[in-house]
Parts: C-alpha cells; structure tokens; sequence
C-alpha cells in the first residue's frame, strides 16, 4: 500500500452562477436506456443500516432516500438489496414478494420528494457468508475439522507419534496450545485465515455443493428481483458486480472456477453475462438494466483495467443501459478484525482506493479514479457503444464534476459522500447558490459508522446538542446522540 503521508485540504470552489448552471453538461439531460435523466448528477448505492432485521423497508429508509430526493438529483440508486431470501442485519431485501409493498412505500416517497424529477434504480446484490472472527477457544472448539493431515503435521513437529491423540478433542487442545509459528506449520492456510479473520465463503469453494450450484441459480434470482423492483416501480435497476460481492468474485482473475464458470477471461464473463441477460428478459423494456463494475480489483493479482474494459464491451452489447465504475473493495487484502467482527472490505489498500480520504498519498481523493471510467467510455465509444458510463471517487464539486464531463472521462458524475454531507448540494449549486453548499471533508467518519453497522450519518451534521429542537424518534439513532437526517 502507498504510504498515506500527505493531507489534501478540500479546496476553495468558485461556484457557478445560475445561469452557467443551466448551461453547464453537468445539468444536462441524459438518455438511460430509454428514460431520460433530467441531469448528470447521479448518488450511487450508500448502505444507511436502517432497515428492519429482517430486511424491510422501515420509515427510516424512506426518510433517508426522501431526503436526498429534495436535492432533486437526476438519478439515485438505492443501497445494495439482498436477492436470495437469506438472513442479513440490517440490509434490504427484495427476494420476496413480501418485500414489495414495503419498497413501492418508498417509491412514492422519493417520487414525492423530487416531484418526480429523480429517476429511482435500486442496486440488486448476492453476496456469499462470512462469520465473524472468532475467540480461538471457540474455533478449536466448535469449528476446526481434525483430520490425520493435522495428526500428520502434529507429529512432525513434535516428534511424536500420531496415535499419541486418538481422540479429536485431546488433538484439539494440543493444537491450541501451540504458538503462532507451530499453528502455521499444523493448520491450513484457509484454517488460519478462518481463526485470524472469521470463515468466509468464496465463488472457488465448489466442494460446497450450494457454491458449486451457484452460478446457475443467480439468473433466476436477479430475474425475480427485478420483476419484483418493477412491480415495486423502480425505474430500473442497478447489477451489483462489484466489490467483494458474488458477481464481483465471478468476474475476478482470482476465480480459478474449472466448471465454465471461472479460469478464463470467457469463464469469468458467462455468469455475469447470463445474469444480465435473464434480467434483462424479466422486465419491460421500458425499465432500465445496467450495472456497477470495478475498473480496477486493486489487490495483488486481480483484475486490472484492461480486462475491466472489454467486460464493459461486453456488458453493453449484451443491452446494459449504463456502467457505473468503481474501485477496489475487497476482501482480499481488508485489515484483521478484531474478534467478534466480522472483516470488511474496504480497510485495506484497495478499500481506501475505493473511498480515498484526505490522508492520501500525492495523487490525492479528488476525482482520484476517473481515469478507470474514461479508459472504459474510451473501449465502449471505439467498438461503437453509445451507452453511458458513470465516473466517480471523490467528487466534491461542480468544477470537478464539469470537468470530467468535458474531457471525456464519463457522461454522468456520481458523489456519495458529498451528497450524503449536503443532501441539497445539486439543487444549491443549480440555483446559483454554491457557497451555502456544505462540504465533505474526506475523513470517512460515515465510512467508520457502517464498518460497525451503525446508522451510517454525517459529522458535518449529525451531532444532537443541547437546545437543539426535539425530533421525533425515528430521526434519532438508536444510541440518542445523533440526529439521522440532514438539515436543511
């Protein structure tokens, strides 16, 4: 990883006036398929942690998505939504029926809250398990599987002979007894990984029989959720193929799959391109279908930009209506959990080229990894392809995003952390009146609050003083000291 040694201070912006806001790309239209997005201002998926346990839509989710629907962007997509019918915290859920009603709620109020000016996708995510990590008593306990390779390499090291631990548990503590050295040279490099960070399925575990039959059954997972977005009256919705997430995986040089589904830049591409195709079936044409995709894995041995690329050739003539680019965030390199947490992917190297903060290395956060989406417009325009690419990383103002806009680097501009720091910063800058915009400062305080899963708010305006009005319950945290919505 770069050494992170120089701080970038948020730079003075000279906002534009009124009148070169409505002139400006960044306030121009856009054809998405076949909608059309009233401006290039676009708030990718954000994870806020307010659904119920059971993956409901709760008055909280619909405050959050309303209150970023005032700003009037051209298109938001909502938090990454669980398409297989599996237990998940917090998170959204769209792999049952039952989960529409609550969906179309928060349709309506978005729709409401723009006056129907934001296009409203929603951002479908499989994704495989991961346990916490867990107390080493615990692991050798309940979770370490003895076998004779682990009587085996016992015995190696201690010189003893292997019938010396007939019985699993006497093995089971002889193992658990042992330092950090010995452990390295008895357990497995996946049975370490599994004490140090917490077990974690991956797409090449094709002994497990659900993950060997994965691949065949996503199609018709994804299909049904967006069948259901539909009847919920999303405008469209977003293929999660990013991250540390399933199709991510499916996509990455580190799939090593030797069923069709893997090894091959082909092999690697067929699950992806067989999902969007079944989803693509599943609902009018009317409603938009595209995908967000790493331009770059950022992990050693992963998928870089040039392979990135032609996926996106491929994704586009296979009928996705837009790329959205992103980086990194992966579990491959993410920092030791400490025990009783699970490990999140955007701790480590890649994670921070994912969401880089202030504390950077010379190149700085700013508009940091548009250069992965102007290299993937530039493949999609030379074979052709007018579909268009959403750029993002660090966007924070309108010179920023015109600029990309300009030289080519995408034809819409996405900003999370911005947005979520100033919900109205589109309508503000649009109306002339910038300098009231308040600013993200790149520390990623809402990126700590989600890796706890807490309520993922803004230190520019979150904190609960005395004096301050009372709000009612559900704009409150669930710890009583911060507010959940942003002022106006």
């Amino acid at each position: 990883m770069r050494a992170l040694t120089v701080v970038h201070p948020v730079a003075d912006e000279r906002w534009p006036s009124e009148d070169e806001a409505a002139r400006s790309r960044w306030f121009s239209p856009v054809r998405i398929g076949l909608r059309e997005a009233r401006s290039r201002t676009w708030i990718p998926a954000m994870v806020p942690w307010r659904a119920s346990d059971e993956g409901f839509v709760t008055d909280r989710v619909i405050d959050w998505y309303a209150r970023f629907a005032r700003g009037r962007p051209g298109v938001i997509v909502v938090e990454a939504t669980g398409v297989r019918d599996v237990a998940s915290g917090p998170l959204l859920r769209v792999s049952d029926d039952r989960y529409i009603d609550g969906l179309a709620k928060l349709t309506d109020a978005v729709r409401e809250a723009s006056s129907g000016q934001t296009l409203l996708f929603v951002q479908l995510i499989d994704f495989l398990s991961i346990r916490r990590r867990p107390e080493p008593s615990k692991f050798f306990q309940r979770f370490l599987r003895v076998t004779d390779g682990h009587r085996e390499r016992l015995s190696a090291l201690t010189g003893l002979d292997p019938r010396s631990w007939p019985e699993d548990d006497a093995l089971r503590a002889s193992i658990a007894a042992l330092d950090e050295a010995s452990l390295e040279r008895v357990l497995t490099a996946r049975e370490l990984e599994d004490l140090r960070y917490g077990a974690r399925e991956r797409v090449t575990d094709t002994h497990l029989p659900h993950i060997r039959a994965l691949p065949e059954q996503l199609p018709a997972l994804f299909a049904d959720a967006a069948r259901r977005a539909e009847r919920a009256a999303f405008d469209g919705v977003e293929l999660h193929y990013a991250h540390a997430y399933t199709m991510a995986s499916l996509l990455s040089a580190t799939n090593t799959r030797e069923d069709g589904y893997g090894g091959s830049f082909e092999g690697r591409l067929r699950a992806p391109l067989e999902v969007l195709a079944a989803t693509r079936a599943a609902v009018s044409r009317e409603r938009v279908v595209g995908l967000r995709m790493l331009g770059d894995e950022a992990i050693d041995g992963g998928t870089r930009i040039q392979d990135a690329a032609r996926f996106a050739v491929e994704f586009a003539r296979a009928g996705s209506d837009f790329i959205s680019v992103s980086v990194g965030g992966k579990f491959d390199d993410a920092a030791q959990p400490k025990v009783g947490h699970a490990a999140y992917p955007y701790t480590g190297p890649s994670g921070h080229e994912c969401m880089p903060t202030v504390r950077s290395d010379a190149r700085g956060p700013f508009g940091r990894n548009l250069h992965y989406s102007r290299a993937i417009r530039a493949a999609l325009r030379d074979a052709g392809l007018s579909v268009p690419v959403v750029g993002a990383g660090g966007v924070n103002s309108f010179t920023l995003a015109e600029r990309a806009l300009e030289e080519g680097d995408c034809d819409i501009v996405a900003s999370a952390r911005q947005s979520l720091a100033d919900p109205d910063w589109f309508a503000k800058v649009r109306a002339g009146e910038g300098a009231s915009v308040r600013r993200c400062k790149f520390t990623n305080y809402c990126e700590a609050l989600d890796q706890q899963h807490k309520e993922v708010t803004c230190q520019r305006w979150d904190r609960l003083r005395a004096g301050d009005p009372p709000l009612p319950a559900q704009q409150v945290s669930r710890d009583g000291r911060r507010r959940l919505i942003a002022p106006g």
